[in-house]
């Protein structure tokens, strides 16, 4: 792991693969563990450089306030092209997963010439909050249970930990790779303020961050070959909201993981890679 400066700011990356090979790089959501090493590791031994990174205000990458962000969703999008200009491998087949998913769609709107492929991973076309009448929201059962829940104290590795795992039992993904992937976001994280460890292990940011304006209705314009990957089980963003996605992107590719939830699986981590060698 190390750092790259690009758009004014250093962002924390971890590379995989040779470094002459086409670039695919992933955004986080927001930290780079977001996506999972097998799925990494795979990428890379199918001849691709794979590079994931941490959105500003997580990981290694620059940190200020994530409570009252300077920067807008154009911005992370700004950073993704820069990113992969900095690296020399544009244009690069970006992802995104999650509310990184977002921050993909508007970078390969606003910075077609940086991308040359795009892979939407259990995301939506619109900002966090409520979404279109067409889409569906989160599940409020799921979302009562969430919520129900005391904070854990921030400043402690293990009921961080125990935390997340509890969260991945509720939404429907493995409770104990949530609790290994905590920690180790835990100990990425700079500095143990309550509100910058939240923000790196829950993507708080995104509560506060402008958005604006809506992209949903620009999806027709994107021109690249495009995979939108959606766990079946999905309750935070269900699948509709990813089918939606797949029918207004011009010849997107649906894949809809029946065992998945909001993460991807490692036992799903082979099908997601072979499908993401195919766009290119």
């Amino acid at each position: 792991m190390t750092t790259v400066h690009a758009n004014g700011i250093a962002l924390g990356i971890e590379s995989f693969g040779d470094r002459d090979a086409p670039l695919v790089l992933l955004a986080g959501a927001p930290t780079m563990l977001s996506w999972p090493d097998s799925l990494c590791e795979r990428l890379a031994a199918g001849g691709r450089r794979v590079v994931r990174y941490d959105l500003r205000d997580s990981g290694e990458s620059t940190t200020a306030d994530p409570q009252a962000p300077a920067y807008t969703l154009r911005d992370l999008a700004a950073d993704a092209a820069a990113l992969a200009d900095a690296l020399g491998g544009a244009p690069a087949h970006l992802g995104g997963i999650g509310v990184g998913g977002m921050v993909a769609q508007v970078a390969v709107l606003d910075h077609p010439g940086a991308f040359s492929a795009l892979t939407l991973v259990g995301t939506r076309a619109v900002a966090p909050g409520p979404p279109d009448d067409d889409l569906p929201g989160h599940d409020q059962a799921t979302m009562s249970r969430l919520f129900a829940r005391p904070a854990p104290d921030w400043t402690d590795r293990e009921t961080v930990a125990e935390f997340a795992a509890t969260g991945a039992e509720i939404l429907g993904d493995d409770p104990a790779a949530a609790r290994a992937t905590a920690a180790r976001i835990w100990d990425r994280t700079p500095g143990t303020a309550p509100w910058v460890q939240m923000a790196n292990q829950m993507g708080t940011v995104f509560s506060r961050l402008d958005c604006t304006p809506r992209w949903r209705e620009r999806l027709p314009g994107i021109e690249v070959p495009t995979l939108v990957v959606h766990g079946r089980r999905n309750r935070f963003f269900p699948v509709g909201n990813g089918e939606a996605l797949a029918r207004e992107i011009p010849g997107a590719r649906p894949l809809v993981l029946d065992g998945a939830a909001t993460a991807i699986p490692d036992s799903a981590a082979g099908e997601v890679t072979e499908a993401m060698l195919m766009l290119g």
